[in-house]
């Protein structure tokens, strides 16, 4: 997996495989102790999106 690139906005949302987190292009990132994990990330780049378009 590559640690060395930074994710960004057009990465997301993120998918999981098993533990494998893993852009929606289906770039590995991370490995997760569970999918909540890509759960709560979503939701915050989810939030972010919008705060960006209500700003």
């Amino acid at each position: 997996m590559n640690k060395d690139q930074p994710l960004k906005p057009d990465d997301f949302p993120l998918d999981t495989e098993d533990e494998k987190l893993r852009t929606h292009k289906g770039r590995d990132i991370a490995i997760a102790e569970s999918e909540k994990v890509a759960e709560r990330v979503n939701e915050q780049a989810h939030r972010e999106e919008q705060d960006r378009w209500s700003a």
